[in-house]
């Protein structure tokens, strides 16, 4: 079996004809042609349509996503980069319908948004009740390999910890054709794994795969711990 990493090359070898900017798309969740029509086709579903609170990533890709969101009034959530300073809430709401696509932005989203750094002030939001990951490759049976910093799977494992999603979320991925690739994908025990994906020509639902169940703290890089202040307060509070 190929590695994460050779998958991920291959991957980002083959969208090459495809991609948009932010180059180089090495190293990245990579932007592509089509993104917007991926995204459209995930509006569609029940699930997204019911949902109220959306957790997404922060990348290009996605960005069709937030701002979909934003303009059918649900609440976004977006990770802060490397999780350093928690979370942003945008309330669309409390955002000009003129600012959705540049809050829809990650700098927009650090203008327009409300930083969430404690367990306190996350636990405001209520439930989440989907998700939306970026992806560098998946398969046809759900399983997913991001560009390998591990944060999306991090962000799973703080929330259901905290009640504040539960295990069997919705979870979903926009991407381009190539990105879809034959089963099995490597995975780790801490990889979460998708209920659906989206291109801009196919639309994919996934039998359920067994998902981890809060974090996994034996197999956390002591790193993380060190970087992010709100899994120091969720470890300590774990740990009284």
């Amino acid at each position: 079996m190929r590695t994460k990493e050779e998958i991920r090359n291959y991957v980002w070898e083959a969208l090459r004809p495809f991609a948009l900017p932010p180059f180089p798309i090495k190293g990245r969740i990579p932007n592509f042609k089509g993104a917007k029509e991926a995204a459209q086709r995930l509006f569609k579903e029940p699930e997204w349509e019911k949902a109220l609170v959306v957790k997404s990533n922060p990348d290009s890709p996605q960005r069709w996503v937030r701002l979909g969101a934003l303009e059918q009034g649900k609440l976004l959530l977006m990770a802060t980069p490397r999780l350093r300073e928690g979370f942003l809430l945008l309330d669309p709401k409390k955002i000009p319908e003129s600012k959705y696509r540049e809050a829809s932005t990650i700098k927009g989203a650090f203008k327009y948004g409300k930083k969430l750094r404690t367990i306190k002030e996350l636990e405001t939001i209520g439930k989440v009740d989907f998700v939306v990951e970026g992806s560098v490759a998946i398969d046809t049976e759900g399983r997913r390999i991001g560009k390998g910093a591990g944060y999306g799977d991090l962000e799973f494992g703080i929330l259901t910890e905290l009640g504040l999603m539960e295990v069997n979320v919705p979870i979903a991925t926009t991407v381009h054709d190539v990105q879809v690739l034959e089963p099995p994908l490597p995975q780790d025990p801490w990889d979460v794994p998708l209920s659906m994906a989206f291109t801009p020509t196919k639309s994919f639902r996934f039998k359920p795969l067994s998902r981890p169940k809060g974090i996994l703290w034996d197999l956390l890089d002591p790193k993380k711990l060190g970087e992010i202040p709100l899994l120091r307060e969720l470890r300590s509070r774990l740990s009284h």
